[in-house]
């Protein structure tokens, strides 16, 4: 195993406080409405919308007929008959595209509803008291809806959903980069554009983080999902690390023993508030037997893998 692997994340470096509201200009809503809402995205998402009922929010993700994530969302229902899904807003008109080419029949109508609703990103001593509880627990504060997210450093942290009349949420300014750095250490990678399908759910940890129900039927991939699930065909996981050079979203990452072949890809990244950049990176397992991991080359910036700040799942 790679010495790199499960470095405690607050070694060598101090970490700020991680408190206040940040705006978030970057996601989107997709809103489906009708009496049919819920069925129509049981049957093309990879999480249990029939269910779901209004105190939980969803982690899911929308896949190809080969099982590779064409867009990520965290959904919930203001109502039985109105389910908001947020996503990265640079897959938002494509995803939306793709979604409604599927609706046929269905009583459901989806639209492009981001100008019909304000995010925002509550952290630390801006988090409401529900933050306490487990992760994609859903709170209603006066016409917001709150979900509670994974934490960040040990640091709670929510997602804010609310009509733009309302009031906004109370807490001192976040910076945005401050943000995303707190959503690539929580370890829950957000899909955009430069890795649209390249990765299947579990490359990215999702069914160890409440992304996807395997006891569900059939969506878009889904034999491929459960075929890497159940087979022991995963060959590739998501893993936090850090770089003391910049990294972007699909930059490759290489092993000091191999200069040909990459070995794994940066899904999300961020500026450390205390130097450096932090990121969600996907890789092959078998990169961490042996070897050094550098970015861009075999003979890049090395990355030291973090501890991961959740347990992932042996079975279901």
């Amino acid at each position: 195993m790679n010495a790199l692997l499960n470095t405690p994340a607050s070694s060598n470096h101090a970490t700020p406080p991680l408190n206040g509201v940040a705006r978030l200009s970057h996601l989107g809503v997709i809103r489906v409405e009708g009496d049919d809402a819920a069925k129509f995205l049981h049957g093309q998402l990879t999480q249990d919308f029939s269910l779901l009922n209004l105190e939980q929010a969803r982690l899911a993700a929308f896949c190809s007929a080969k099982g590779r994530m064409q867009a990520s969302f965290i959904g919930f229902k203001r109502s039985p008959t109105d389910i908001l899904l947020v996503c990265s807003l640079d897959l938002l008109a494509s995803t939306l595209k793709r979604l409604s080419m599927f609706v046929m029949r269905a009583k459901a109508k989806l639209t492009d509803a981001s100008e019909d609703f304000v995010l925002y990103g509550l952290a630390g001593n801006a988090t409401q008291a529900a933050a306490k509880n487990d992760a994609w627990v859903l709170t209603r504060i006066g016409d917001a809806c709150v979900v509670n997210l994974y934490a960040a450093n040990g640091v709670a942290r929510q997602l804010w959903v609310a009509p733009v009349d309302a009031t906004a949420p109370q807490g001192e300014s976040l910076p945005l980069e401050n943000w995303a750095w707190s959503e690539v250490r929580s370890g829950v990678a957000t899909l955009t554009q430069p890795v649209f399908e390249a990765f299947v759910p579990q490359m990215l940890n999702y069914e160890s983080v409440g992304g996807v129900n395997f006891k569900k039927g059939c969506y878009p991939g889904q034999e491929v999902v459960a075929r890497s699930q159940f087979r022991g065909t995963l060959k590739r996981r998501a893993f936090v690390a850090r770089c003391d050079a910049p990294l972007t979203v699909g930059h490759d990452i290489f092993s000091s023993t191999d200069a040909e072949q990459p070995v794994g890809q940066v899904v999300q990244a961020a500026a450390a508030p205390q130097g450096g950049c932090d990121a969600i990176v996907c890789l092959q397992l078998s990169a961490l037997e042996s070897g050094t991991l550098h970015s861009g080359s075999s003979v890049g910036a090395p990355l030291n893998l973090l501890e991961l700040p959740y347990t992932l799942l042996e079975d279901i």
